[in-house]
């Protein structure tokens, strides 16, 4: 299929054990330093609300927040770079966003690695502000990136006034 005729939407679920093969397949194609599969078993076992993203039956993203009280923190999210360019990212972050507001929550805090200027273009776009910086928070080929450290206030009509898809 090419990206033309690619559809606008793909379709987006609870994240499950059982995909946990299909994450770790994208998880080690996302990120030089990626997440173990304990890491995703542990989050999923204590209750961690996450989200698959399917598109043909294919696992092509996923995304993992903690909550508290009424703060999220997005502790993972990836879209296959196969499948990266394409508005997935976009969609499943608000997805996920939208999960945390059903469950009460009015601030989500993620960090991203300041050399990530997708990710940051991203998480702008949609209302992201930086709040702050973890210094060397990241492994590096170098030792260690700093994180920028972002959020966003929720407000029950931040949905109506984001810009569509």
């Amino acid at each position: 299929m090419s990206a033309v005729a690619r559809p606008a939407q793909a379709s987006v679920r609870a994240l499950r054990e059982s995909d946990l093969n299909a994450v770790m397949v994208i998880e080690e194609r996302g990120y030089p330093y990626p997440w173990t599969r304990g890491i995703f078993l542990d989050c999923l076992r204590a209750g961690y609300p996450g989200l698959a993203m399917e598109e043909d039956g294919l696992l092509v993203g996923y995304a993992l927040l903690s909550i508290a009280a009424d703060e999220a923190h997005l502790l993972n999210i990836c879209v296959d770079p196969l499948n990266q360019s394409h508005g997935r990212g976009r969609q499943l972050l608000r997805a996920i966003v939208g999960l945390a507001r059903d469950r009460g929550v009015q601030r989500v805090f993620l960090e991203v690695r300041p050399t990530n200027t997708p990710a940051l273009s991203l998480y702008h776009s949609e209302g992201f502000n930086e709040i702050g910086r973890r210094p060397r928070y990241y492994p590096a080929a170098d030792g260690r990136e700093d994180a920028l450290v972002m959020a966003i206030e929720l407000v029950a009509d931040d949905i109506d006034r984001m810009p569509p898809l």
